[in-house]
């Protein structure tokens, strides 16, 4: 049976203030003080209102922008993105398809030998799933991303 993703008014009650304010007000956390801008560890990021999987650590890189950053998205239908003209400047905003949830911005300085884009994303929007929880938290579809893998660092375009 497929798992279906959705946004319930019981999820966004669950929410932290900084991840509703992130994820329903659109707002984004300071660089470097959120939870994923460094984090190396194996696994999964799911929308923390709907948990559909949205990117995974071995496409993760350091942009040195003090926010978790991505080459491509885990699941393309997974993400929306719209323009997003606030600030005074166009960009791409990224948003999940199920929950609805602002997730960041999608630039287009990513690695250029990774397809030259980055998905600047807010950790408020995710939940991380290590790489060993996959299969007890129901996303073992996965678990093939990590198996034997010598890391994202080693897979082209995964943190340094």
């Amino acid at each position: 049976m497929a798992q279906t993703y959705e946004r319930t008014p019981e999820a966004v009650e669950r929410l932290t203030p900084r991840q509703r304010a992130v994820t329903q007000d659109d707002v984004t956390e300071p660089p470097f003080e959120n939870e994923f801008w460094n984090s190396k560890e194996p696994g999964i990021y799911v929308d923390v209102v709907s948990g559909e999987p949205l990117f995974a650590s071995v496409h993760k890189f350091d942009s040195h922008t003090g926010w978790p950053s991505f080459t491509i998205p885990l699941e393309p239908g997974n993400i929306v993105e719209r323009s997003d003209t606030s600030h005074g400047m166009v960009r791409a905003e990224v948003r999940s398809a199920h929950g609805d949830s602002h997730l960041g911005h999608l630039f287009p300085d990513g690695p250029a030998d990774a397809g030259g884009m980055r998905y600047c994303i807010n950790s408020a929007s995710l939940r991380f799933i290590a790489a060993e929880d996959l299969e007890t938290e129901g996303y073992g579809q996965y678990a093939h991303l990590f198996d034997a893998a010598p890391g994202p660092a080693a897979s082209g375009g995964g943190v340094a």
